[in-house]
């Protein structure tokens, strides 16, 4: 375009000239150039050092926020008790409630304050979002009712969604051969928090308290706030030629983008199978013949097992990247966990089980930082971090609907519960294997990688 020679660090790869293209020529969208590619660093002033330090903040601001907001999740039946409610159903009601506001909201209002983010910078926003946690977790160690926790917890939904922001931060700051590494590297954050909230939960609650563990999750919050506020520097160049579009025509032009869909869906199965343990897996431990009273052991081991693998797959992805394409990867991950879930259904036993877990936490952590980041490489320039919104919604949606499944399901019979993860991953393989070509979306810099689908 403008008759130069393609940047190699060009935000979207070129389409490829195979003369049997899946889609018509008219029904490609226009793709943006090199001069507005949305990863910065290889024409703006970030040097390399500050390109480091922008993901690592990022991650630390991600890892930081996940700890405190898993923090009080171990003990928010016993708060919701604390507020006057004695009816055991209407507690377990009020903690479903509760914990699904904020992700549910979230779902809707990502892509919106990307919409936002991308004219007036992620930072902005992530501050903007971090700051509402400070506040809002702070005011729930105050509330004297459940309807007042579920309001506030709604209400932090629509500031929320800075998992999205933290990683489009951290992949506008790097090169576009760099871009999976540092996704990665967010998402080992977004692993490892969760991990080690629940922990830090258990330990402080008896000790200060309930309402004043909600302080200390505020506390966390503002640590991350501030590392954001005074580490981080925003590319801005980015920003300086792209004319504002709609929300719904950004939506648009990415739903007719070949391949992003398809990549949204892998986000989305993903984490339908990667959440689909959480409502079963005490009740299987139990199956398995583990004491009553190791059971609460047990199962916290294998859940922190299964989120350190997920860890090591988003942390290795990108150097599995350099030797394949993400459609190889992608299928070969879902093909590994498939069988590591098939295996833990037919074979009752402890140590399967924990193998299995680990096997898929990893397949799953490699799988789902290839399909950001092969997105990632089909967003326009002024669309990334609503490009990044949308991927958190799948996500989201996933994570809500997983448990739901696995709750119906798992009425009947829990094994059957590993069975339609296996399904679901089969039915992955098959449209990653069937739809996506085997240069699709890399997000390694070519001259002219083919991200069409066949």
């Amino acid at each position: 375009m403008n008759g130069e020679p393609p940047d190699p660090h060009s935000a979207t790869p070129a389409l490829s000239h195979s003369p049997t293209p899946a889609f018509p020529r008219s029904a490609t969208p226009a793709l943006p150039d090199s001069a507005t590619s949305p990863f910065p660093h290889s024409g703006t002033s970030l040097s390399s050092r500050q390109s480091r330090l922008n993901v690592l903040v990022s991650a630390a601001a991600c890892g930081i926020g996940f700890t405190g907001f898993t923090l009080v999740m171990p003990f928010l039946p016993l708060y919701i008790s604390e507020l006057g409610v004695t009816d055991v159903g209407e507690v377990a009601l009020w903690t479903g409630l509760t914990l699904g506001a904020t992700p549910a909201v979230t779902a809707v209002s990502a892509p919106l304050w990307g919409r936002v983010g991308d004219r007036y910078g992620s930072k902005l926003l992530v501050v903007r979002s971090l700051s509402a946690f400070v506040l809002t977790k702070a005011a729930m160690g105050f509330v004297t009712s459940p309807w007042q926790l579920f309001a506030l917890r709604a209400l932090l939904g629509v500031f929320a969604g800075y998992g999205a922001l933290t990683m489009s931060m951290a992949a506008e700051s790097v090169p576009r051969e760099r871009m999976a590494a540092a996704i990665g590297t967010v998402q080992v954050g977004q692993r490892l928090g969760p991990a080690i909230g629940p922990i830090l939960g258990g330990i402080l609650a008896p000790i200060v308290g309930l309402r004043a563990a909600f302080l200390v999750t505020a506390a966390f919050y503002l640590v991350a706030l501030i590392l954001v506020l005074v580490v981080y520097r925003e590319p801005r160049e980015r920003r300086e030629r792209v004319a504002p579009r709609t929300l719904g025509s950004v939506v648009s032009q990415l739903a007719g983008t070949p391949g992003f869909l398809l990549l949204l869906g892998v986000i989305f199965a993903m984490q339908m199978v990667d959440r689909s343990f959480g409502p079963i897996l005490p009740l299987y431990v139990a199956q398995l013949g583990v004491s009553s009273s190791a059971i609460a052991l047990v199962s916290g081991a294998l859940f922190s097992t299964a989120a350190v693998f997920a860890a090591v797959g988003h942390r290795y992805a990108d150097n599995l990247l350099k030797r394949w394409s993400p459609r190889t990867l992608i299928a070969t991950s879902s093909v590994a966990a498939a069988i590591a879930v098939g295996l833990a259904g037919l074979i009752p036993a402890l140590w399967i089980f924990a193998i299995a877990l680990a096997v898929s936490g990893a397949a799953i952590g490699v799988a789902m930082t290839a399909a950001y980041a092969s997105a990632g490489a089909l967003l326009p320039s002024d669309a990334h971090s609503t490009g990044f919104g949308l991927m958190t919604t799948a996500s989201l949606v996933g994570m809500a609907g997983s448990p739901i499944m696995a709750g119906l399901v798992g009425s009947s019979a829990i094994r059957v519960v590993f069975a339609v993860d296996v399904a679901l991953l089969a039915a992955l393989t098959w449209s990653v294997w069937r739809y996506m070509q085997a240069s699709a979306a890399s997000p390694r810099p070519t001259v002219a990688s083919d991200v069409s689908v066949s």
